[in-house]
């Protein structure tokens, strides 16, 4: 035997290109008649049958598990969203407070200096500019929101 060929006498290497594909030895039945062994597919084709089918079960297995997976991380994220949003809450509420704190602070160290009228005006003028600088700031950035989807340039 040639260590080129196979048992066969064939080279090695992939099959012919244009190959028939082998088939199953044909019984012959009581009449005489040629009759298929079995009438299951032949070998390659049953074998890629299987292989589909694994195939099919693997992604209907990778499905749910990647369906029980993102279910948990939205339970995760719900659940964490409901705390950040409470303790968002608290901060701005405690936030609202302090600055509540702090304006009767200055109204209190001012008055001494200023009278209590002074004090309230300086007080109340600069919270005011305090707001105006927030509303422009705001405005403008919703300004360059809308362009930016509108796909329009409202600055020119």
């Amino acid at each position: 035997m040639d260590p080129i060929t196979d048992p066969a006498g064939r080279p090695p290497g992939p099959p012919p290109p244009f190959a028939s594909p082998p088939t199953k030895a044909r019984e012959i039945g009581a009449d005489g008649a040629a009759e298929p062994a079995d009438s299951s597919p032949p070998d390659g084709l049953s074998a890629l049958v299987g292989e589909v089918r694994q195939l099919a079960s693997d992604a209907k297995t990778l499905a749910e598990a990647e369906l029980a997976f993102q279910t948990s991380r939205a339970r995760y994220v719900a659940g964490s969203a409901q705390k950040i949003a409470v303790f968002g809450v608290a901060a701005f509420v405690l936030a609202f407070f302090a600055l509540g704190a702090l304006t009767v602070g200055l109204l209190l160290a001012l008055t001494p200096l200023v009278t209590a009228w002074g004090a309230t005006a300086i007080v109340v003028g600069a919270l005011a500019i305090a707001a105006f600088l927030c509303i422009k700031a705001a405005t403008t950035r919703i300004a360059r929101m809308s362009a930016a989807i509108g796909g329009e340039d409202k600055r020119r």
